[in-house]
Formats: C-alpha cells, structure tokens, sequence
C-alpha cells in the first residue's frame, strides 16, 4: 500500500513523466495506491477538474481514519510549529494518515521532509 499526494496525483492528471508520477502510476495501476481523505478533497476542490479526472480519483480507495486521528495530527503540527517548521494543516493531516497506517507517501512536495522523523516514510 502506497499513499498518493495530491502533487503527485495533480501532476499525473496534467501528463507530467518523471520518475515520482511514473510511481504513482505504477502505485495506481497495481491498485496500491490510496489517497488520505484530505487528497480528495484537495484534488476534487479544483474549479477547473474535468468529469473524467473526478471519477479516477473517487475510484482510489480512501485510508481509514483511526481513533484518535485528529488529536495526533494535531500534536503532530504543534510539534513541527515549536521547533519553527513550516506545518500546513493539510500536510498534517496528509503525514499522519500515513504514519499511522505505516505506508510511504508520494509527492512532490519538499515540506514533508519535516515529518520523517516523527515517523513519515517519502518515496
């Protein structure tokens, strides 16, 4: 199982090839890959998204929020902004769906870099 950034997932659905989209498409093709649920909201949020790209991404399955989920990511992103790291609600909450089912997360983003030692996984 592999997690989905909506970087990564954004530059999929432009076309882009490189070798991080090329892993999501392989993480897609293999049905691997889910997406946490804010990469849904964030990828489906677009104004300009067309039908067909709204149904490829509702047909990735979604990770499972466990007890608790909230309140940890939470901590998480107070923990990044006391020692002054840039921490992003929606990267908080992207990084600890990841952490807390154990699977590594695919983007383009650098800000998650911050997450690694608090347990997140990058490819």
């Amino acid at each position: 199982m592999i997690a989905l950034d909506t970087s990564a997932f954004a530059r999929l659905l432009d076309g882009e090839t490189d070798v991080t989209s090329t892993a999501a498409r392989d993480a897609l093709n293999a049905g691997d890959a889910h997406l946490p649920p804010v990469v849904l909201t964030e990828l489906l949020s677009n104004p300009w998204i067309v039908e067909s790209a709204v149904s490829y991404v509702s047909s990735v399955p979604l990770l499972e929020l466990f007890d608790g989920y909230w309140r940890r990511a939470a901590s998480l992103r107070a923990d990044l902004k006391r020692r002054g790291l840039k921490a992003e609600v929606a990267d908080c909450l992207i990084a600890q769906s990841c952490i807390d089912h154990d699977i590594p997360l695919i983007t383009y983003d650098r800000d998650f870099r911050h997450f690694i030692p608090a347990g997140l996984q990058l490819l």
